[in-house]
């Protein structure tokens, strides 16, 4: 008697969710920093074209979900708090400044009135002091919820993207150059986790960890701390022969310096226009002769390197969805400028409450993509190598099989060899 099996035509929905559903993250399918940096970049994009505070608070809501999803433990992971803060104390800088300085901005609703000291006739157009108007603080309110976006949105990339990986993904061309911003890039976290730990040692020891006394004896141990490891990292990189150059033509050598820098100014005027209101225009020409400029340029001056890379981060699917996302976010910003002006930029003369523009908003939903697609970091707390449950732990002997550093059967004793 024959029994008959028969297989499946198709994979069960079962599978295909597992097939959708976000993997572990581990060395080899971890996202290119460039990947996480375009994402943010393009959500900072889109923060630069409105002074909504509602859309301002979605971006920022937006970009801190992805991070605590997302994140992982390492040091840099942990700067998202500080950029935070940077970006409250902007704001505070701001109104601070609109209060004692004055404002352009009219108003006819007066909140207080500070005595105003007298300039002399140079400093015409400058005030201290005089009267505060609600309008002049919701206007420098705008100004720094702008501002102070666009850093959170740089300080989600700096906590999401490992700045050795971006190095790796540098053209031989700007390596040199690549290695300074490694360095530069890694003494913020750097300087983040020694504050966080010597936080926590003066906390176990009792001592107070607040005040300006507490502030001036954690400052140098962490500024010492930072600088030294950002210039060991340096010192590894340089004895593992990064920045080694090869001899090429000088006519070559012209060429890539013109089109290198010229093609950076292009992208640095096309990038400036679309981030301004009236340059949209030429903005995009501009940028894209500028890119074609510079990716000639940066493909001459690839010649001069002589290194191999050692695991080239590969941009699969997932990281070209995370990055796209940031993209499409920047794109949908730029054109509800023109369809939805009023709405991106609310009016304080006369002031008038903010309003959530639908499609502006649903475009920056977008950008959560991310934190379902990109691959699922390991709890923080939980150790790199940890195994699975039920697993063998890393490095044990197979099931029969000696233990390690164990003497094979038959072989002499060491007390029998002396």
């Amino acid at each position: 008697m024959t029994a008959s099996t028969s297989a499946p035509a198709g994979r069960t929905p079962l599978a295909r969710r597992r097939a959708l559903r976000a993997p572990a993250a581990s060395r080899s399918n971890a996202l290119p920093a460039g990947a996480w940096w375009l994402w943010a970049l393009g959500l900072a994009t889109a923060a630069s074209r409105t002074t909504n505070p509602l859309l301002l608070g979605l971006l920022v809501g937006v970009a801190g979900y992805v991070v605590a999803a997302r994140r992982t433990d390492a040091p840099w992971a942990r700067s998202y708090g500080a950029f935070i803060r940077i970006g409250l104390f902007v704001v505070a800088v701001r109104l601070v400044f609109s209060v004692f300085l004055g404002s352009p901005i009219p108003g006819t609703h007066t909140v207080f009135t500070l005595p105003e000291v007298p300039l002399p006739d140079w400093a015409k157009g400058v005030r201290l002091g005089g009267r505060v108007t609600a309008e002049q603080l919701v206007f420098a309110l705008y100004d720094g919820a702008k501002l102070a976006t666009l850093l959170i949105c740089i300080g989600a990339a700096n906590s999401l993207a490992n700045p050795a990986r971006l190095l790796k993904s540098l053209p031989g061309a700007l390596y040199e150059a690549g290695v300074a911003v490694v360095v530069a890039m890694t003494f913020a976290p750097n300087m983040v986790a020694d504050v966080m730990r010597l936080r926590t040692a003066r906390r176990l020891r009792g001592r107070p960890t607040g005040g300006i006394k507490a502030v001036l004896q954690i400052g140098l141990p962490v500024l010492e701390g930072a600088l030294e490891r950002s210039v060991a990292v340096a010192a590894s990189m340089d004895a593992r022969g990064y920045g080694r150059t090869a001899q090429v033509p000088p006519a070559v050598r012209r060429t890539t310096n013109v089109l290198t820098l010229g093609g950076l100014l292009g992208v640095c005027a096309g990038t400036y226009g679309l981030l301004a209101a009236q340059g949209a225009v030429y903005g995009v020409p501009v940028l894209i002769a500028g890119l074609v400029a510079a990716l000639a340029g940066l493909r001459l001056g690839g010649a001069r390197s002589v290194r191999t890379r050692y695991r080239p981060d590969r941009w699969g699917v997932r990281a070209w969805l995370v990055a796209g996302s940031g993209v499409v976010v920047a794109v949908a910003m730029i054109w509800a400028g023109g369809a939805y002006g009023e709405a991106l930029h609310p009016g304080v003369v006369p002031l008038t409450a903010p309003v959530l523009p639908l499609w502006p908003a649903a475009a920056v939903l977008i950008g959560l993509l991310p934190a379902v697609v990109a691959p699922v970091p390991p709890p923080v707390g939980t150790p790199a190598n940890a195994a699975p449950v039920g697993a063998a732990p890393v490095g044990a002997a197979p099931v029969g099989a000696a233990p390690v550093g164990a003497a094979p059967v038959g072989a002499p004793n060491s007390k029998e060899i002396q």
